[in-house]
């Protein structure tokens, strides 16, 4: 093995660069990884607009990318069960890159009949979203409104929600063209935003209850909607912001059903809270993406050598599910 890897590089310009960098050495209780396949998240393109010199970014360089998909190449001192030549994934900065180093308790079992460039594009979904219903006390036979739904993230949401045994899951998006998408999901209702009433579409279909817990990507006046669309006594889990981070909200419609509130930020969480979600996946999520039952929706798959159309296809706003980035290419 030699002493530097190929890595995507952000503060250099406007798109990430293809450098050569150190392959990075793991410490007591880190792995290192020798990463196959990565994928692009939407926070990945402010972070490379901050980071831009020449339009007022920080210019601060670094390795960018926060999914792997690999095999364990060298493990650390301290590092539990993990052995070299393990099939794993995981989420965690600096993933676009030939080699990952990662805090033990952090990687995800890969199953092995799962190839990386499907598996690069499940862990943050899968520890988000699981992540949210854990916080909400989620439970088999409630039902689950999932806003944002055709996202990448709300795909794997919605199949989650179903192999946990909700007992319906009604997905929203924008665009008319993606109620299909979301069906072959697992969502047994899909609400087009753009032209119904949101709350008034979730009260059609629940029968005037509202949901047992919402998941919301969206934020904006898309959180306030949701209230009104909660059943008594529900909870209501705040994730993404994608209409950005103001809402004005019905304090009646909050305290009158006496809902729950939760903010959650995994990708950006303490270490203790992500070693528990990332046991919590293990008894039935992980088996059940082994099985099939939960898979991610691959817009497309570039190569690392092509910084340039990752980026593009990224801002063109067309992407249906996850760009991923071949990193043996």
């Amino acid at each position: 093995m030699t002493d530097t890897m190929r890595a995507l590089i952000a503060g250099r310009g406007p798109d990430w660069v293809l450098a050569q960098v150190p392959i990075p050495e793991p410490g007591p209780g880190q792995v290192l990884i020798r990463n196959r396949a990565a994928a692009v998240n939407n926070a990945d393109l402010p972070m490379l607009d901050e980071a831009d010199p020449t339009a007022g970014g920080h210019g601060e360089e670094s390795v960018t990318g926060f999914e792997y998909a690999g095999e364990i190449a060298a493990v650390g001192d301290d590092t539990g069960h993990w052995r070299v030549g393990d099939p794993v994934m995981g989420s965690i900065p600096a993933s676009f890159a030939e080699y990952v180093v990662a805090d033990h308790r952090f990687v995800m079992p890969r199953p092995a009949s799962l190839a990386p460039e499907i598996a690069a594009a499940l862990p943050t979904g899968l520890l988000t979203e699981h992540g949210a219903l854990t916080v909400a006390g989620f439970e088999a036979g409630q039902s689950v409104l999932i806003t944002g739904a055709s996202t990448g993230i709300g795909l794997i949401g919605v199949q989650i929600a179903k192999t946990l045994g909700a007992s319906r899951v009604i997905g929203t998006t924008r665009s008319p063209g993606k109620r299909e998408l979301l069906a072959s999901a697992g969502a047994d209702e899909v609400i087009v935003t753009s032209e119904q009433d949101l709350a008034g579409a979730v009260l059609a279909a629940t029968g005037g209850e509202g949901v047992d817990v919402v998941l919301d990507h969206v934020a904006g006046q898309v959180f306030a909607e949701t209230l009104p669309a909660t059943a008594h006594d529900g909870h209501v889990v705040n994730i993404g912001r994608l209409a950005g981070p103001a809402s004005t909200i019905d304090i009646d419609a909050l305290s009158y059903r006496h809902l729950s509130i939760h903010g959650v930020s995994f990708g950006f969480t303490r270490d203790w809270e992500t070693a528990g979600i990332i046991a919590g996946l293990l008894p039935e999520v992980i088996p059940a993406v082994e099985r099939g039952q939960i898979r991610p929706v691959i817009d497309s798959t570039l190569p690392l050598s092509r910084p340039d159309e990752i980026a593009a296809r990224l801002r063109s706003g067309q992407a249906a599910g996850k760009v991923v980035v071949a990193i043996d290419d």
